[in-house]
């Protein structure tokens, strides 16, 4: 007799966690009548031919009589920006129906509104699978729309991105376009064109707009405060500077603490700044014209990342050259003894 394969549970569990999913919601009507659904990444398709789908769950599942004796069931496809609707349907001990839109299916069903892909169930059969009961329903209806579909990974929710077509070799500029700096370049020029435009035609130079721009987000700033925030642009704010917005009625100083005066934009100023940041946005909304809005997230996503790892980076490379120069120093007053 074969013995049966022991396994580490959890590792197993991260294995299957590198398959990506995507996330339904299936609902039912239970004995009782009462709305049951709750939410899945279980479901896959069978057959086209009676077209069939099925889904798996859990033996332990306070819902498991409701839908194994069920005669229909709705699977829902949940789109990107529907994450709260899977962690509502995920808890227990809550009316998961509430403030949900819904309408009527085959035997009553609940059907929830604005999902990817909505997919109406006749109950088709049944089968053991270890700890869960395999659900297989034959679709009697069915709808689904464009919209990016929410996505499971690794124990995370995650969003999905379509790779572009590749037609033949690449030319020199496909090349420079495969460069992710030569991208960033190209995209920091356009979109900062009009910000550009617009602060030479008010007369500020790139330093005294960066100084104002933090006073915009944030006044009562020294001026070593705000080198503090724009440090790692290169770009450096001085006294003499601040000095000069001032005797443009743009930027106004205030005691502060310890004798160190504190920066504050005028009304002239503030007015200024937002034709600036209003110039900005127009030309980031023309440049994500053709973005979806999972699409927009998931850029800002992917530079919040790109971004936290080139910081850690230049912490990373200060750190070693500062340990370089201890090492320096140490050598040196060891060779001096």
């Amino acid at each position: 007799m074969k013995m049966p394969v022991q396994l580490d549970e959890k590792a197993f569990r991260n294995a299957l966690g590198t398959f990506a999913t995507g996330v339904t919601i299936v609902t039912t009507r239970g004995p009782d009548g009462e709305d049951v659904g709750l939410t899945a990444n279980s479901f896959n398709s069978v057959s086209l031919d009676p077209p069939l789908v099925l889904w798996s769950l859990a033996k332990t599942s306070k819902s498991i009589e409701a839908f194994t004796q069920a005669t229909h069931f709705a699977v829902h496809i949940l789109a990107a920006d529907q994450e709260p609707l899977s962690n509502q349907f995920a808890k227990r001990g809550i009316d998961k129906f509430a403030g949900v839109a819904l309408e009527r299916g085959e035997g009553g069903i609940p059907l929830i509104k604005g999902c990817g892909a909505r997919f109406q169930c006749r109950a088709a059969y049944q089968y053991e699978g270890g700890d869960h009961v395999i659900l297989v329903g034959e679709v009697s209806a069915f709808e689904h729309d464009q919209r990016d579909p929410l996505l499971f990974y690794k124990g995370r929710y995650a969003l999905a991105t379509q790779r572009g077509e590749e037609n033949g070799a690449p030319d020199s500029a496909a090349i420079c376009d495969d460069d992710l700096s030569h991208l960033l370049q190209r995209a920091y020029f356009y979109l900062l064109t009009p910000v550009r435009q617009q602060r030479e035609r008010h007369g500020i130079s790139l330093h005294e707009h960066y100084l104002m721009s933090v006073l915009m987000a944030s006044g009562g700033k020294t001026v070593d405060q705000i080198n503090d925030i724009i440090g790692y642009t290169g770009v450096i704010s001085t006294p003499e500077i601040a000095e000069a917005l001032v005797a443009r009625s743009l930027v106004q100083k205030l005691p502060g603490a310890v004798g160190m005066p504190r920066l504050w934009l005028t009304p002239m100023g503030q007015r200024m700044m937002i034709e600036v940041i209003a110039a900005a946005k127009a030309m980031e909304a023309d440049a994500l014209l053709d973005f979806g809005e999972d699409e927009k997230r998931l850029l800002k996503r992917l530079v919040q990342r790109l971004l936290a790892g080139a910081e850690r980076s230049v912490d990373e490379r200060v750190g070693n050259h500062m340990d370089l120069l201890k090492q320096i120093t140490n050598v040196r007053a060891t060779v001096g003894q």
